[in-house]
């Protein structure tokens, strides 16, 4: 049998079936119980982090978070705030690193999706960033303890990521 048959034969149903693992493995149970009653999810993500290479990830949850709950009919409200030396890996002066890119662009869709995004200036002074070189869409405040508190006292869950 022709090596071009055999890989058809044997390759294509074998890939079927990665699709379909694939295909169930992006499939999640619902949060039925804890949404029971629940019509806006409001959130802040305090981000203070010191390792460019974990933001990614954490961006990625958070609008996985954000598309989750649209899906089971909630509402979502985010705030994202960052805070300490996580300034440092939202402004645009790091834009050939692959991770700083990826950060651009996920900073992009959550604007684009309503999550507002802000930046201590605080933390963007001590760590000396350039305040014009943010990201659109990220919004300079005065100090995101501030922020944290009126954002918890109008009812936002507050979500620690360090």
């Amino acid at each position: 049998m022709p090596f071009f048959k055999k890989l058809l034969l044997i390759g294509l149903p074998l890939l079927a079936c990665l699709n379909l693992v694939s295909a169930q493995a992006i499939e999640r149970p619902l949060d039925t119980q804890a949404l029971k009653g629940v019509t806006q999810g409001k959130a802040m993500f305090d981000i203070n982090l010191s390792e460019l290479d974990k933001l990614p990830l954490y961006l990625q949850v958070i609008e996985m978070t954000h598309d989750g709950l649209t899906a089971q009919g909630v509402t979502p409200d985010f705030v994202i705030a960052f805070r300490g030396a996580s300034v440092q890996f939202i402004a645009g002066q790091n834009s050939e690193n692959p991770a700083s890119q990826k950060i651009a662009e996920q900073v992009k869709r959550l604007h684009a999706k309503g999550v507002r995004i802000e930046a201590c200036s605080i933390a963007t002074e001590l760590f000396r960033v350039d305040n014009s070189q943010l990201l659109p869409g990220i919004e300079l405040v005065g100090n995101t303890f501030i922020s944290l508190i009126g954002y918890q006292t109008q009812g936002y869950s507050s979500v620690v990521i360090m």
